[in-house]
């Protein structure tokens, strides 16, 4: 598909949203903050794009199942992505490629599920879409149709504009995802992207494509915080960074990283605002101490 076709479908029909998340009359008349904001239905992409307008940052946290995303929902994130990243912190997998639809297809229902205000982005898993658009149509059918997914996410820029075209006109919202791509380890290895001249132009040609290819919004992974400023200056949708600096819109972490619960070595960029593994570690610990002690269950625990 030529991109003069991509930029007249993108100008005839703008993003796209699923049926029956048009904005209520009071939020057309007094936009509510994406974060704070009281609403009574769940964030669409077009609140995004007005976010963007008034130059209103806002979070967005991964979530695996319905209990976490329940607590992310109320707790007002606007949000929520199940990401691929479910391999890592939720499956066991050594990296993100393993995951297949399947498992990603019954997390996202069970964060649908477990949500009324979020909107709710999930991953395309590595092998779902690479094969052309016809096979990421394929795949985001599935999410949105079984899964109840509000929009979905795919890896690559000007590789993957294609996809991204044939979802948009097919009604499916799509977030972009550039500069580290996870689910090609195996060919960048996990290291910064879009230093050097030519490797900041190839990222801002890869952003101006996925936009052009009209998608609501873009990932920047692991990017220099220079870069990711110009490219959020020059997109009118907006960018979503982790490691990516202060300059983009918005802001991704996984939610395991950014509640304490990963073990070991973090990323540079990932701040701790809990410490859960300690927490679990002490509730598990006295729950067996009592047990092994015969104090627990007690009289007020047992049914008479």
């Amino acid at each position: 598909m030529q991109q003069q076709s991509r930029q007249h479908a993108q100008n005839q029909t703008g993003p796209q949203e699923p049926q029956g998340s048009q904005p209520s009359e009071q939020d057309q008349k007094q936009p509510l903050a994406l974060y704070g904001g009281k609403r009574n239905r769940r964030v669409t992409v077009r609140d995004l794009a007005r976010a963007k307008e008034r130059g209103e940052k806002w979070p967005m946290l991964t979530a695996y199942d319905a209990m976490t995303a329940s607590v992310f929902d109320e707790s007002g994130i606007p949000v929520l992505l199940v990401g691929d990243s479910m391999g890592n912190c939720h499956l066991g997998y050594e990296t993100t490629v393993p995951v297949t639809m399947d498992e990603i297809t019954m997390l996202t229902a069970a964060v649908v599920r477990g949500t009324k205000r979020s909107l709710v982005v999930a991953d395309l898993p590595f092998g779902s879409y690479q094969e052309g658009a016809v096979q990421a149509l394929r795949s985001s059918t599935r999410l949105v149709k079984e899964a109840g997914a509000g929009a979905v996410k795919l890896e690559g820029g000007e590789r993957s504009a294609d996809q991204i075209d044939l979802l948009v006109r097919s009604g499916i919202p799509v977030m972009a995802h550039i500069g580290l791509t996870p689910q090609s380890v195996h060919a960048m290895g996990y290291r910064v992207q879009g230093r050097g001249e030519e490797a900041a132009h190839q990222l801002l040609r890869d952003a101006k494509a996925v936009q052009d290819a009209g998608a609501f919004a873009v990932v920047l992974e692991l990017v220099p915080g220079e870069v990711a400023a110009e490219v959020t200056r020059s997109l009118h949708i907006p960018t979503v960074g982790i490691g990516a600096g202060a300059g983009c819109d918005a802001q991704v972490l996984v939610w395991t990283d950014m509640a304490g619960l990963t073990p070991g070595k973090l990323p540079r960029f990932v701040k701790q605002y809990a410490n859960l593994r300690a927490s679990l570690s002490e509730a598990a610990s006295a729950f067996a101490d009592e047990v092994v002690g015969g104090t627990f269950p007690a009289p007020e625990h047992t049914v008479n």
